[in-house]
């Protein structure tokens, strides 16, 4: 149909997620290593716009709020001074068996 299938934004705010870490200095490759992940619990989207093929587009993302269990985020995906669409999202930090642990000092420490 030539728009960008909604599933896809999802995976946009995942990977500004990813980059915020990555410009605090931590590589979550590292920290999945290290036994901690981040579990999405709670997402909300609306959609103002579609997005097209080959559209350019820019993701802001947040950090809103962190405990030291959770983050909270917000992001804005935008086609030029299009928004296409605004979200939130609540991720909780567990271990290897999904179960819920503090978020490490570390990171808690240097972006929270």
């Amino acid at each position: 149909m030539g728009y960008l299938h909604h599933s896809k934004f999802f995976e946009y705010f995942e990977m500004g997620r990813i980059e915020l870490l990555r410009c605090a200095g931590f590589s979550y490759r590292d920290l999945e290593e290290e036994g901690c992940f981040f579990a999405v619990v709670k997402i909300e989207c609306r959609f103002r716009s579609p997005g097209r093929f080959d559209d350019e587009l820019v993701l802001t993302t947040k950090m809103e709020r962190m405990t030291r269990a959770r983050i909270d985020h917000s992001y804005v995906l935008r086609r030029g001074d299009v928004v296409l669409c605004d979200a939130n999202s609540t991720i909780a930090c567990v271990d290897r068996r999904g179960k819920l642990q503090p978020i490490p000092d570390k990171i808690f420490v240097e972006i929270g």
